[in-house]
């Protein structure tokens, strides 16, 4: 099935060889000029994936993946900046976004960064098996985790996790008790290069704890192995 693509972009020249490759690739492609038009198409078609720029009219591209992340759609997003700050790249995945590129970049760049980003998706979207009836679940105390289902639920009560964050989750506890490095974590993922950014992998850890630890500040499920990683911990309990 085509996917679609929702670009969001102010700038004409950079909007128009998006769309253009993107559509020589064989995606559909839905353009945006402001943030305001975005997310109201963003909400309207939900479509596949979205390359968000950060610098907006009206709604900037920050106030943009904030809202759809509170309208609960599980959009990829890839958010687009030209400033090369690390405070940008993290407060964007902090609000939600899967991944950042930093302007200029390349055609064939942007097209490796769709692909990698859909494949994830699509991969954690898993259709039900009629031949094996026993879905798999996690439980470990009062967490219970259904990859099958994209979802999780702590004392009973539903998570809500972007793509990403669930995509590591579920690495996490293919991997339990093993120790991972955040390199092994960067290749395993995010599936390409980060030439050695190691902070998207601190920030996603920091939202998993937010979400399924009870004191983020001293974890029982992911612990940091000083020097080396994280390691999701059975608990002795569970």
């Amino acid at each position: 099935m085509t996917k679609t693509i929702l670009v969001v972009e102010d700038e004409f020249s950079i909007a128009t060889l998006l769309k253009y490759n993107l559509e020589q690739a064989g995606y559909v492609v839905e353009t945006a000029v402001d943030g305001q038009e975005g997310l109201e198409k963003a909400i309207a078609l939900q479509p596949d994936l979205m390359l968000l720029d950060l610098m907006l009219p009206k709604l900037d591209g920050m106030e943009v993946c904030k809202q759809i992340r509170q309208q609960r759609l599980n959009t990829p997003i890839i958010m687009l900046t030209a400033k090369d700050d690390e405070f940008d790249k993290v407060l964007g995945l902090e609000l939600g976004a899967d991944d950042y590129m930093t302007k200029p970049f390349s055609p064939r760049e942007v097209l490796a960064r769709v692909k990698a980003v859909l494949r994830r998706f699509t991969q954690n979207v898993v259709a039900e098996d009629k031949d094996e009836p026993l879905e798999k679940m996690y439980e470990f105390g009062q967490l219970r985790v259904y990859p099958e289902r994209f979802e999780v639920f702590l004392q009973d009560e539903a998570l809500e996790f972007t793509p990403k964050e669930f995509e590591l989750l579920i690495y996490l506890l293919e991997n339990k008790n093993r120790v991972l490095t955040r390199d092994q974590l960067l290749s395993a993922v995010w599936k390409y290069d980060f030439a050695g950014d190691t902070r998207i992998v601190d920030v996603h850890i920091s939202h998993l704890r937010d979400k399924i630890e009870e004191n983020s500040r001293k974890p029982i499920f992911i612990k940091t192995i000083r020097g080396l990683g994280y390691k999701f911990e059975e608990p002795k309990s569970s």
